[in-house]
């Protein structure tokens, strides 16, 4: 086996190596190493088909590569304090909603949630105001069966990117780091619940009954 062939061979096991791989950054990186493993070897073999079809696989590669790198480093900001989801408008169908309307309901199965962008919304069993930029309705990916912890009504007309939990769901398998931050971005959210919950029960006088 000469030098060239062994290029030809390294190319084929990155490949492999790639396909093997269940999280997608390394999986994009070593898939951009093999294609230029395989570059070099069609050039010396003199095979145009071989290095144009990896010419092409290379930016495909590259684009997701750095979308998933965004990713990570967006919402470990967001996890240390910042509570942006701009990072997940690119994922999200953009909806409009007019005063008065019903966006969900307390019970019903739930499939996405909503990026607020502009307008307000409420949700009124905590009686808590969703302004723009906070996000909503991703409690119910956790909750058993899947349904609405609260109703969702918006006051003013505004505008939600609304992200499937499908959506969501492959980001989280994609990368386990992407998976770790999006919990912790969830759990704050959960503590905030709590806490207004909390203040809502220390300020019923005493004797008073809760209905």
């Amino acid at each position: 086996m000469n030098w060239v062939e062994a290029i030809g061979y390294l190319g084929t096991a990155l490949t492999i190596a790639a396909s093997a791989m269940s999280t997608m950054i390394p999986l994009r990186i070593v898939a951009l190493l093999a294609s230029c493993a395989v570059i070099t070897y069609g050039f010396l073999i003199g095979s145009m088909p071989v290095v144009l079809t990896e010419l092409i696989q290379i930016p495909f590669n590259a684009i997701r590569l750095y979308q998933m790198i965004r990713l990570i480093r967006d919402a470990e900001r967001a996890a240390t304090g910042d509570l942006s989801f701009d990072w997940l408008k690119p994922f999200g169908e953009a909806r409009r909603f007019t005063a008065g309307a019903v966006v969900f309901r307390q019970g019903e199965p739930a499939a996405e949630m909503l990026y607020v962008e502009s307008g307000l919304f409420r949700i009124p069993e905590q009686d808590i105001t969703v302004r723009p930029g906070a996000i909503v309705g991703e409690l119910g990916m956790l909750s058993p069966g899947n349904l609405r912890t609260g109703s969702l009504v918006c006051v003013e007309a505004g505008q939600a990117r609304c992200i499937s939990y499908l959506e969501v769901k492959q980001l989280y398998y994609q990368n386990p780091e992407f998976g770790f931050y999006l919990l912790k971005l969830t759990s704050e959210r959960l503590f905030q619940a709590t806490q207004h919950t909390g203040r809502r029960a220390s300020s019923v006088p005493a004797g008073s009954e809760v209905m």
